[in-house]
């Protein structure tokens, strides 16, 4: 037998490095890699990081899991099988270049650049590898401008027309407010680590309302859960206002000194009493007027909306009435008063310096997103069609409306797919080519935030996996095979992260390339959140340097979406001027469409949109596809929980697993999106019946304002 002391002993060489969490998440957490001898054993939140205080959420905390998985994606693939298929055969990246580049000279030969078209979305947050890594080149190329306003482009329109570019609260400032409306927000599973200082103020005497139709998470620790038919918010804030102003609840000095249009809102909000709104909402007069009076006389009272609050059809004057609410009540005065939007209007990223709109072509067409199903089956009639399609950091197939049509687009023989992905997604399955990409802890970074005022870098833990490679080598190599010899083509990853911010800019203040390295995130140079109150004297960053009741911009201007949700830098779409004073617009779809339900598709608890849709883990928690539906509804539908029903409209179907509650509203249906097609009971999910209609302002999404049947399968 042999002794354990004569076992030998192999040395073990455990290193920590830091890291960012890569998601489209407002929490951009610092993560702590741990690496055993060159291979990632485990991640965790950074402890002494003020936002992330050592937690990570479920969609990210066994991220090392997601590097090693075993259908990760190693070499690029070339399609064997028919489309959608799913058969491939491994190439060389030399030929798998050649043939993307061949493919793409030809279609161009053929029909012009604008037959080929990018998409990509946020499948990472990275300033280097997301957003707007491949804009120089398909702007070079002349490719179709693909619009991304999947998230919040409607909500910033509404809100820089109002009050600015303004990062608003500091989210750590939560805890000195002492009344916090959390607004179609599912902060618990979507912006987790915001709640301990919204808890914190609740400990100190905070009251804390949610409104939304269903009683989630969050709803559920707050001290009053307000629940509301979707798409009609609006109608609650202009009633909110009705009462503040009728009830002389203002502040009469801020309203005079840091307001414009005073008098027209006074005029316009008449008509929108607590009774009115109760017939649009579902929620009785008296708790209208309980919550706006509540609310103006709490100070300092706060609202955080989420990004549900566009995603109808009159989501920007939603976010143009609750962004008029703070400085009727004076909420800005005070530490922790005003409105949470998104604190990326704080970060000063040179996004120039990343899209290089230079290289556009003028005129070049626009295609939104929304519309690429149609755009790809020849609904669109575009003129040259779309023959070549690159997907990067996104999964279209799962998260883009008309799944249907988008699947038959994909499916068609004479479209030239590529895409770049970590696995093989629903939508790499109908790729000619699929190539491999790094994951966050393989390649460089660095991270803004749309949800804290945290610079944040991440440094690779380990080498690439296989020949996997970054979204910034992806494009380095494509535009050398195209011949471009531009300099923004052969920048270096620390070339494009010195090129990241404005590093002069008195946000920055202190914070350099080297001190990252050694502290792996920096707050802004702003006041502590002990002290941030920006608007306390006004100095919003509009043209009048006041809130806008009465917006300029909407008079000048008409409809527009805010340059950072474009390819390029256009900052206006013409559209006519837009009415500018608050209003209500009700939902699109309505009952009498046949369709009885109201469906709703929040973000999952345990998946970013479709990523993590393919881990074990996320899958196990957050469950197949599903459908909440009230206890009334399913009772005149004879469906129970644990049965599979069919969720349809006009646009499509799918199947869903029951689950009967009271805690959504009677009327509404709630199914969860990111579950993957592959994964479904029917190759479908819930997409397959949201519409493609965009909301009043920014080109937005209407997913909220959907209308669907349920019956037993």
């Amino acid at each position: 037998m042999t002794a354990i002391d004569d076992i030998p002993v192999t040395d073990v060489s455990t290193t920590t490095v830091r890291a960012a969490c890569p998601h489209d998440c407002p929490d951009t957490c610092a993560m702590l890699v741990t690496v055993t001898d060159g291979k990632a054993t485990g991640v965790r939140g950074d402890p002494d990081h003020p936002f992330t205080r050592g937690g990570l959420c479920v969609k990210v905390n066994n991220y090392q899991d997601k590097v090693y998985h075993p259908d990760r994606l190693l070499h690029p693939l070339r399609r064997t099988g028919p489309k959608g298929s799913g058969r491939f055969e491994e190439i060389t990246w030399d030929e798998a270049l050649d043939e993307i580049t061949t493919r793409f000279r030809a279609t161009i030969a053929e029909n012009g650049p604008e037959s080929i078209m990018p998409v990509s979305y946020l499948g990472t947050q990275g300033i280097l590898n997301g957003l707007n890594v491949g804009d120089p080149f398909f702007n070079k190329l002349g490719a179709t401008i693909s619009e991304r306003t999947y998230c919040d482009s409607g909500a910033c329109t509404a809100y820089t027309m109002t009050i600015g570019a303004t990062a608003g609260v500091d989210p750590e400032s939560l805890v000195h407010s002492r009344y916090i409306i959390i607004w179609a927000c599912n902060m618990v599973s979507t912006n987790l680590h915001l709640w301990p200082f919204v808890a914190e103020a609740q400990r100190r005497g905070a009251k804390v309302v949610v409104i939304d139709p269903m009683r989630h998470r969050t709803a559920k620790r707050a001290d009053w859960h307000i629940p509301i038919r979707p798409g009609t918010d609006g109608a609650l804030a202009l009633a909110m206002m009705h009462v503040i102003i009728n009830e002389g609840l203002t502040d009469e000095a801020y309203i005079r000194d840091h307001t414009v249009g005073y008098a027209e809102l006074v005029e316009r909000v008449q008509e929108h009493t607590p009774e009115w709104a109760a017939e649009q909402t579902g929620i009785p007069a008296e708790d209208i007027r309980t919550l706006a009076r509540e609310y103006a006389t709490s100070e300092p009272s706060m609202i955080r909306i989420g990004v549900a609050i566009e995603r109808h059809a009159g989501g920007g004057q939603t976010v143009r009435s609750i962004a008029c609410l703070p400085a009727l009540v004076g909420a800005w005065r005070k530490v922790g008063g005003g409105l949470l939007q998104l604190p990326l209007w704080a970060f000063p990223v040179n996004w120039g310096a990343h899209m290089h709109p230079e290289l556009q072509t003028p005129g070049t067409r626009v295609v939104n997103q929304y519309l690429l199903g149609r755009a790809l089956n020849g609904e669109m009639e575009l003129d040259p069609p779309i023959n070549a399609l690159m997907v990067y950091n996104s999964n279209p197939l799962v998260v883009c409306p008309e799944q249907d049509k988008m699947a038959a687009g994909l499916a068609r023989e004479d479209l030239f797919t590529v895409v770049s992905d970590h696995v093989l997604t629903d939508t790499a399955r109908y790729a000619d080519i699929v190539l491999p990409a790094t994951t966050q802890l393989e390649h460089h970074d660095i991270m803004f935030s749309w949800g804290h005022f945290y610079v944040t870098l991440n440094t690779p833990a380990v080498e690439p996996m296989g020949e996997a490679i970054s979204n910034t080598e992806l494009f380095r190599r494509l535009a050398a095979r195209m011949g471009f010899t531009e300099p923004c083509f052969t920048r270096t990853d620390e070339d494009m992260m010195a090129e990241a911010f404005d590093w002069d800019a008195p946000a920055m203040a202190g914070i350099t390339m080297e001190s990252l390295r050694e502290t792996g995130w920096a707050r802004l140079n702003l006041p502590s959140p002990d002290e941030y109150a920006p608007h306390a004297e006004g100095n919003f960053p509009t043209p009048s340097g006041k809130t806008e009741f009465r917006s300029s911009i909407a008079e000048a201007a008409g409809n527009f979406v805010v340059p950072l949700f474009r390819q390029g830098c256009e900052e206006f779409q013409p559209g006519g001027v837009v009415d500018p004073l608050p209003h209500y617009i009700p939902p699109r779809e309505t009952a009498d469409s046949g369709y009885r339900l109201n469906l709703i598709s929040p973000k999952s608890h345990a998946y970013v949109n479709s990523s993590a849709g393919d881990q074990d883990k996320q899958k196990r928690v957050q469950g197949e596809q599903s459908v909440i539906m009230h206890p009334q509804d399913a009772e005149e539908r004879g469906v129970v929980t644990g049965q599979y029903v069919r969720v349809f409209n006009d646009r499509g179907q799918y199947l869903a697993l029951v689950e009967v509650s009271d805690e959504i509203a009677p009327g509404v249906v709630l199914s969860p999106m990111g579950a993957w097609r592959k994964n479904a009971k029917d190759q479908a999910t819930v997409n397959a019946v949201n519409p493609f209609a965009f909301a009043d302002l920014g080109n937005a999404p209407t997913f909220s304002d959907t209308r669907v049947e349920v019956e037993a399968v």
